[in-house]
């Protein structure tokens, strides 16, 4: 029964989009659809918040502010298993992809298409690893939820690839939009994460969309999660927002390193229970020795913001030095390394949440240590509030390589535009150094390596050989003879030939073309060996080479094939005609995803 109210309900909803097309242009709709978008997906940004700070206040009630609280020890070791318990329940041994690297995927190769199921299985997820006190943001999984959204949303009304990515893009502008109540950064995040370049009149509905997604959080009680009394930024204060611009890069580029190393660490391992429990326990430990590292740590980059810092060892083992100075720094300095391991240990164990907001903790975390070490030295006195939140822009510019979406959330966030000149200075300068250790961000850097991403500004360097290899070759062996490689010739359309050993290692080629003279010489047939026909080729690579250094050494030595190796192992053979028809079909496909940009 209800199988067949649903192909009702997809038969009606397919004869409306029909005949929307007589009523409402393409332009129209989109603008209705993108509030429509925005409304959805700020209504799953607001359930998601509530879930989380539900479980959270409820927790929290029962803990001491003042001493050490062994109940951390615990929550996020059951947060990461329900999650874990939870995935495993309704995908049984599918893969469940977190993050927004899904969503980047998702444009570049699939389509713009987004399981339909995206659209709550990341609230629930994060809301259980967030709530419980595993170290991330929510932020990935609504901009998840917000583009599951709009792609089904315009599948459903039978839109295009073209808008289906736009709509994609809104629905990730909403989320985020909701979220933090900025709508601005919103779109601004779509465009400079999401998609490689957008026009005009594609950017402001991508703003109605983050706008109508603000509305509806406000309308649920939303307001500005940071609170910060503005100060006007000095003159004399330049020459420390360089050097802070500086640090904020150098603390990226390690986010990005050491976040993928531990998530690639975890993926290597097969159990995911086993997984689950022992990054529990990692995460409790920390949490334990490291009360400010439970959840979101909104709460804390408050209080810094405040100037309360003291309360930074509330509930630790260390309540008794918080009026020592350099023991809170000292704290808060090994807080801005571990922030990123135990956000990497939550993601990788298990857990679902996104880097984001972990981003934004460091770079508060930095900017507090920063400035007050300055102040504390008596060098000069720097307005600690004002670092405070300069440096959370500067460490997620960094992070995500988007300094558009730095300057603009911060200075939404935060209540107003004073330290806006600070903020383009330090997003702009951390963008530009994380750049220079890490050219691609840390949602493409996976993808990147894998050989699953491909646009206009990496081209062949960033996409992997693994992409292209072709292995419909007929390999022969040494001691193989004449007749067997007619026999070879007669049932393929290749003139190329891989000659291995029986331990499937590279022996030589033969080419078709070097051996015409023998090959009709029947006397010939079974006392020439394969070992006397072959030849050595000139090169081979590894198969994690990149196509950019192989397009390189096809030019340099002349060749049209260059065997494949997987650690010593012939695994295929890569063609330049196969190398350059799949770079014209992936612009060709960059080319009309632009149409509607």
């Amino acid at each position: 029964m209800l199988k067949s109210w649903r192909i009702y309900l997809k038969i009606a909803v397919n004869n409306v989009a029909r005949q929307r097309h007589l009523y409402i242009n393409d332009k129209n709709f989109l603008m209705i659809a993108a509030m429509w978008v925005g409304l959805l997906s700020g209504l799953a940004a607001v359930v998601l918040r509530n879930c989380v700070h539900y479980l959270q206040h409820f927790l929290e009630s029962g803990f001491n502010i003042r001493y050490e609280n062994y109940l951390y020890l615990a929550t996020p070791l059951i947060g990461i298993v329900l999650c874990v318990f939870v995935i495993r329940l309704l995908f049984k041994n599918q893969k469940f992809d977190k993050g927004l690297s899904s969503i980047i995927y998702s444009i570049s190769r699939n389509n713009a298409n987004v399981e339909k199921h995206k659209s709550f299985t990341h609230i629930l997820t994060s809301a259980l690893t967030v709530g419980l006190g595993g170290s991330v943001g929510l932020e990935a999984p609504i901009a998840v939820t917000g583009s599951a959204i709009g792609s089904n949303t315009a599948k459903d009304v039978l839109l295009d690839r073209q808008h289906r990515t736009l709509l994609l893009a809104r629905g990730d502008a909403a989320g985020i939009a909701a979220s933090f109540n900025s709508p601005n950064a919103g779109g601004i995040l779509a465009f400079e994460v999401l998609l490689s370049e957008v026009t005009i009149p594609a950017f402001i509905p991508l703003l109605i969309a983050s706008a109508t997604g603000a509305v509806v959080s406000r309308l649920f009680g939303g307001s500005h999660i940071f609170s910060l009394q503005l100060n006007d930024w000095s003159v004399h204060a330049i020459p420390f927002y360089l050097v802070l611009s500086a640090l904020c890069g150098l603390v990226s580029a390690y986010m990005i390193r050491t976040s993928l190393r531990i998530e690639s660490v975890f993926n290597q391992r097969k159990q995911p229970y086993h997984k689950a429990i022992a990054g529990g326990l990692i995460i409790g430990l920390l949490l334990f020795i490291f009360p400010p590292l439970y959840g979101e740590g909104y709460g804390v980059v408050n209080k810094l913001l405040a100037g309360d810092y003291v309360s930074l060892l509330d509930r630790s083992l260390f309540y008794r030095y918080n009026t020592n100075m350099w023991f809170v720094l000292g704290f808060a300095l090994t807080i801005v390394f571990v922030k990123v391991i135990a956000s990497a240990v939550t993601i990788g164990s298990g857990g679902n949440g996104g880097i984001f907001v972990p981003s934004l903790f460091t770079g508060a975390m930095l900017g507090f240590v920063f400035a007050t070490l300055i102040n504390t030295t008596g060098i000069v006195q720097l307005n600690t509030g004002n670092f405070v939140a300069v440096a959370m822009g500067g460490v997620i510019s960094g992070v995500l390589h988007a300094p558009l979406t730095g300057i603009f959330l911060i200075a939404e966030i935060t209540g107003g535009y004073t330290l806006f000149v600070p903020l383009m200075m330090v997003s702009a300068g951390s963008y530009l150094i994380t750049s220079y250790y890490e050219p691609n961000s840390i949602y493409k850097k996976t993808q990147v390596e894998r050989g699953m991403l491909l646009n206009e500004e990496t081209g062949l360097q960033q996409v992997s050989l693994r992409a292209v290899v072709e292995n419909d070759f007929i390999t022969l062996k040494p001691d193989q003879t004449l007749y067997d490689l007619v026999d070879a010739i007669a049932h393929c359309r290749r003139n190329i030939f891989p000659v291995v050993n029986e331990d499937n290692e590279l022996q030589g080629i033969v080419l078709m073309e070097e051996i015409r003279e023998v090959m009709f010489k029947t006397n010939l047939y079974r006392t020439t060996y394969i070992a006397e026909l072959m030849t050595v080729p000139p090169v081979r690579v590894d198969q994690d080479t990149s196509l950019d250094e192989v397009i390189k050494l096809f030019e340099k030595f002349a060749i049209w094939h260059i065997p494949v190796e997987e650690k010593g192992k012939y695994c295929g053979m890569i063609s330049k005609s196969g190398v350059l028809q799949f770079y014209r079909e992936q612009l060709a496909q960059l080319e009309q995803a632009k149409v509607a940009l």
